[in-house]
């Protein structure tokens, strides 16, 4: 099976994770996840449909960790870390699955809005080292 690769355009670190208040802190062994906003414009600068940018957002499900509960990476009886340590701190760049987790959005522009995600620690799937270099598949 023969995949297309979108390549949207160029998007900035701010653009992709804009400066936001989630207005939830996490609790327990939960993480709070600030999910990548798609592009609204290509690089030659025509601007992307509504219905291009939800797909990429559907199907590239890259997010920023943005705050941790007092639980994650603990043993949930006795509270003690993790043999393996921490998966990942805040600030890291992770994927995560498409269904999973409380989602919300948050109005950051007109046409932009940042969407949220809170979840187990377990339920992260991986570490991400360039956010950026995440493109969505058709």
């Amino acid at each position: 099976m023969n995949a297309i690769v979108r390549v949207l355009g160029d998007q900035t670190l701010e653009e992709a994770f804009p400066e936001v208040d989630p207005g939830l802190v996490p609790f327990g062994e939960r993480v709070l996840l600030q999910i990548k906003t798609p592009p609204t414009k290509t690089k030659s600068g025509l601007f992307l449909t509504e219905n291009t940018r939800q797909t990429d957002a559907d199907t590239c499900q890259v997010a920023k960790v943005i705050a941790l509960g007092k639980g994650a990476f603990k043993h949930r009886t006795s509270g003690q870390s993790w043999w393996e340590g921490e998966w990942f701190d805040v600030g890291a760049f992770v994927r995560v699955p498409r269904y999973l987790g409380d989602r919300w959005e948050v109005k950051h522009t007109d046409d932009v809005k940042v969407v949220f995600a809170i979840m187990k620690d377990l339920e992260v799937l991986g570490r991400v080292d360039d956010p950026l270099t995440m493109r969505s598949f058709i």
